[in-house]
Parts: structure tokens; C-alpha cells; sequence
């Protein structure tokens, strides 16, 4: 049965509205009865008693915000009346190690089929990359995509030429600007691939990006970091690098970054430097055959049976809402249990976005030195920012506060909730790799695309991605599956949401069964089934150039 309201914790004091509340509706709540005062949107909270200025307002149980104008019983919370406020955190000494261990009997035996690496770890998939060491190879890696993608069989994205063809035909029949605005164009048509000619390779993966040179040394330093972290990753057969020669990013610093991420690295690398190859033609013909080589020998591997436990779930949240820490997130949540459970890795990223649960996730690291290096990490990046006139209290974004995410602390405690309820075994600083199972912590922005891309470069074979507002985000090389928040988004943009957990909000699933779906869900796709991001072609990719993003 579908409620009105729920209380998240029995500490909160405001309720969040489960569907549209006009004023003057009786709510019951707590044995009685709440009348609102003013209109409550579906996903906004609503005052359990006269709030103060001063008087502190509580959700999952933290501080997130404090009143600064009155709020009566029944009274709708706003960035009018309330404004971002946490608790500080500290160094306790206290470890909660204990958690609810979920039962995982009924996927102890179970398997997903994957690539399996030589150095133990398992694919989800199985590409060759083609990445720049700097901006200034950008171009040569486009070319050698257009020379490669559709005669591989790889090109497939949705032609929309017949509707700019059939507008052209409008105008030239004479047709005015306010015809042309009301013309109903024919559907964008699926482009007709070539079959492909390497079927056990996914597909060819061309990134681009805007470092390698200029800015400080040490963002070349991180750059080849992340970039190691794509070419060693498990779902990487093997990569074609493109150098100029004079950048800061040196091709030595990318090898030195890869050998310790993999000491006995046995992919097939090809490393090309334009300076010293000399013409273009010279440089594009060499890498079509290298890369053509790389791709016949990726195409030996096959998929096979892999224990859960080679699962590498990155979490992240992209355009949230009110209704994500109280359904998908937890739901998120709960698989990263499972997955911890079965002796999978699981990341929890976007430290802006942990802004007000330090003390928990404190308190969770199994060990002082965890717990003093999270600390250390969220301290100096909140202090950076304050140090540029911002600060975590500026995360929320216009379309957070207008479906409900009115503080950073209240939309923090909701993503949290992502990481469900295992210990902290490890904290990370972008973009150092996972090496132990378990919940890892890793230091990224709460921009989605920055976050995703570093999860991935850290190791994450899956992706879970969940979203209230809707948005098409992918990576180039994990499936990044997106998780509706809320059934009228699900319904509203099918073609980009693989799952929905409005299904909780509506009263039809429990937290838990939404998060065993969830699971079953990603051994699919780690066997490889597709991702609405994947039949898009959606491959975001943004390094983090380490600075201020919130």
C-alpha cells in the first residue's frame, strides 16, 4: 500500500512527502494526525512540529540542516527557512565493525561469464582501447576512429539525417518557420551495422580529453594515472597509445603508472610518438596495424564462468531527487552488502556527497590508520574549497533543490546510503586502484562523469548509477546500468533507464527485494547483456584535473 509520508529515521523530524500533498491534508502520522499548511510537492519535506530559527532539522538520523525562519507543524522546509548544516567528526577510536551480514546462500554458487585476466582479475567486457597521452593527439584519435568503427561493425548509432533531409524538402516547398516548428518528423532510424568482425571484442573504445600538458606536473602525473587504470582494467583486452613527444605526460610516466597497477602487465600494448614516427600518414597507418593486430589477438579471449566475488560494483547517483536515499539508494545499498558478503569489491566515491556522514563512515574503517586517511582526504578538499569562496554547501544543484534536495547534508545522507552497512576497508585517493574486497572509499568530485570515470580507472567492472531526474550518463568500457529513483521518470525516459525502484515508493517492493532484483540484474549484464548506455553509444569520459569540483 502506497503511504503518504515516511519517516526515514526515529530520530528525523520532518517526514518526506511520498506523493503531492495540497494544503490542508491530513496526514496520519505517529498515532495522530498532521494537516500541512502549505502545499508539499511529492518528494519535499514537511515539518513534524513548530521549527524555530536555530532549532536544528534531522533525516537518516544526521544533522542536515538548521532553521533560520520559523517553520510551523505541517509547514513545508525550503532555502528559505533552512539553510546546510552537519556535525563536526572525529577520531573516536571507535570501531563499529559489526554489521547485518545479509544471507547470501541462494548466489554462493552462482556464476557470471566473463573475461578472465592473467592477472586473476575478471571483464565484464572485452575492449581495446585507443587513448591520447595529450589533448594535442585528439584529432589523430578521431581520424583513426572513422577509419576503424564501421567497418569493424562497431558504428551503430541512431541516424537522425532522414529528419534534416525531410526539414531541407519543408523549406524548399515553401513551408513557413511556424510550419516547420509543428512538423511531424519521421523516427530517427537505428543505424544498420556491418556485422562484426571480431565477435568476442565489444567493441573499439576512442578517448579523448584535455590534459597531458600545460597545468601542473603533478595533474600529468594523475592523468597517466587514470589512463593506466583504463589500459590495466579487466575489461580491457589491451590499448593503441598515441604520444606527440614534448608533453609533460611522458610516455615513461605512464609506464611507470602501469607497472604498479600491474608489474607483470601482459596485454598488448602498441605506444606510438608522433614526433618521432614523423608524418601523419605514418603515424595513422601504423596504429591501423597495430591496433588491427591488438584486436586479432583480443579476440582469443572468451567468456567464462567467474565467481561473484570478481564483481567490482562502482556506486555513483547522477541527477538525484528526494525520493534516492529512501529507494533506489538503499536499494543500491543492499547490493553492495551482498556483494561484500559473497567477497566482491564494492567503491564508494564523490566525498562532497559524504558531507554530514564522516563520523559514520569514521567510525565503520576497520582500523585507526583507514579512518584518520578519510578524515585527512574529506578535511582537505572541503578546506580547498572554502578556499576558493565555495564549500560542500554549493553541491546541490537547481535541479536537486527543485525536486527536494534543498541542503548538501541532506543530499549526502542520502547517497550515502549507496554503501550500504559493511566496514570501510580501504580508503583511496583518486585515482589509485582497488586492491581489496570490500567497501573502498575513493576520493573523486560528486560530478557524475568525473566520479564514473575515476570509479572505473580504479577498477569497477559494473557501474550502478542511480538517477531521479533522469540523464543518459555511460562509461567507455563498464556498463553503467541507470536506476530510476522514481516510476514516472522510468516511465518518462525509457530509453535510458534499465531499471526502476519507484517500485518502493509505490508500496510494490521492499528495499531489499529491490536490491536482490538489482543483483540479479548486474550478473546479466556482467555476462553481457546490454545497458541502455551501451546500445546508445553513451562513453563519457572526464579526468579529474585534481582542483575545486563539487
Amino acid at each position: 500500500m502506497k503511504h503518504l509520508v515516511a519517516q526515514i529515521h526515529p530520530q528525523d523530524n520532518v517526514l518526506v512527502a511520498l506523493t503531492d500533498l495540497p494544503v490542508g491534508t491530513p496526514v496520519p502520522w505517529n498515532g495522530g494526525m498532521i494537516t500541512t499548511t502549505q502545499a508539499i510537492p511529492a518528494k519535499h519535506k514537511v515539518a513534524t512540529r513548530d521549527l524555530e530559527p536555530g532549532d536544528l532539522v534531522h533525516m537518516y538520523g544526521v544533522l542536515v540542516g538548521k532553521v533560520r525562519e520559523r517553520i510551523p507543524l505541517g509547514g513545508l522546509l525550503t532555502t528559505a527557512n533552512i539553510q546546510h548544516a552537519t556535525d563536526s567528526f572525529e577520531q573516536t577510536g571507535t570501531r563499529r565493525l559489526d554489521w547485518p551480514r545479509p544471507d547470501v546462500g541462494r548466489w554462493q554458487e552462482r556464476t557470471f561469464l566473463g573475461f578472465h585476466r592473467a592477472d586473476g582479475r575478471v571483464g565484464t567486457a572485452n575492449y581495446w582501447l585507443v587513448i591520447p597521452l595529450v589533448f594535442c593527439e585528439n584529432r589523430n584519435i578521431q581520424v583513426l576512429e572513422e577509419a576503424l568503427v564501421d567497418d569493424l561493425g562497431y558504428g551503430r548509432r541512431k541516424s537522425y539525417q532522414p529528419q534534416t533531409q525531410e526539414l531541407i524538402q519543408l523549406m524548399r516547398a515553401g513551408k513557413s518557420v511556424e510550419e516547420i516548428l509543428q512538423a511531424d518528423l519521421q523516427t530517427a532510424l537505428d543505424g544498420q551495422a556491418k556485422p562484426r568482425l571480431f565477435p568476442n571484442v565489444d567493441g573499439v573504445r576512442f578517448l579523448t580529453h584535455e590534459g597531458g600538458c600545460g597545468g601542473i606536473r603533478q595533474d600529468a602525473q594523475t592523468l597517466c594515472g587514470l589512463l593506466a587504470g583504463y589500459i590495466t582494467h579487466p575489461n580491457v583486452a589491451g590499448a593503441t597509445v598515441l604520444s606527440l613527444g614534448c608533453q609533460n605526460a611522458q610516455v615513461s610516466m605512464l609506464q611507470d603508472e602501469i607497472n604498479k597497477r600491474s608489474p607483470q602487465f601482459l596485454k598488448p600494448l602498441y605506444i606510438l610518438e608522433q614526433q618521432k614516427i614523423g608524418t601523419e600518414e605514418a603515424l595513422i597507418s601504423t596504429a591501423l596495424r597495430q591496433t588491427f593486430a591488438g584486436l586479432m589477438q583480443a579476440n582469443a579471449q572468451h567468456r567464462e564462468p567467474a565467481p561473484l566475488s570478481k564483481l567490482c560494483i562502482g556506486l555513483e547517483c547522477g541527477g538525484s531527487d528526494g525520493f534516492s536515499g529512501i529507494s533506489a539508494n538503499p536499494a543500491v545499498g543492499h547490493v553492495s552488502d551482498l556483494v561484500v558478503a559473497l567477497g566482491g569489491s564494492v567503491i564508494l566515491a564523490e566525498f562532497p556527497e559524504l558531507c554530514g556522514v564522516e563520523q559514520e563512515l569514521v567510525d565503520r574503517s576497520v582500523d585507526e590508520e583507514t579512518a584518520r586517511r578519510f578524515s585527512s582526504l574529506m578535511k582537505a578538499y572541503g578546506d580547498s574549497a572554502v578556499a576558493v569562496g565555495s564549500g560542500f554547501d554549493m553541491n546541490p544543484s537547481p535541479g536537486n533543490i527543485r525536486d527536494g534536495l534543498i541542503t548538501d547534508a541532506m543530499k549526502s545522507a542520502g547517497a550515502a546510503r549507496k554503501g550500504g552497512s559493511s566496514p570501510v576497508v580501504a580508503v583511496l585517493d583518486y585515482p589509485e586502484p582497488v586492491t581489496k574486497p570490500g567497501l573502498n572509499l575513493l576520493c573523486t568530485p560528486g560530478n557524475d562523469v568525473e566520479s564514473t570515470t575515476a570509479e572505473v580507472g580504479s577498477g569497477a567492472n559494473v557501474v550502478l548509477f542511480t538517477t531521479g531526474l533522469g540523464t543518459p550518463t555511460g562509461n567507455p568500457i563498464a556498463p553503467v546500468v541507470k536506476i530510476a529513483t522514481n516510476t514516472p521518470l522510468a516511465r518518462r525516459m525509457p530509453d535510458i533507464i534499465d531499471l526502476n525502484t519507484g517500485t518502493v515508493i509505490d508500496g510494490e517492493e521492499t528495499i531489499e527485494q529491490a536490491g536482490e532484483r538489482i543483483l540479479e540484474y548486474v550478473i546479466r549484464v556482467a555476462s553481457g547483456e546490454e545497458v541502455a548506455a551501451v546500445r546508445h553509444g553513451q562513453t563519457d569520459f572526464i579526468p579529474w584535473k585534481r582542483g575545486v569540483s563539487l
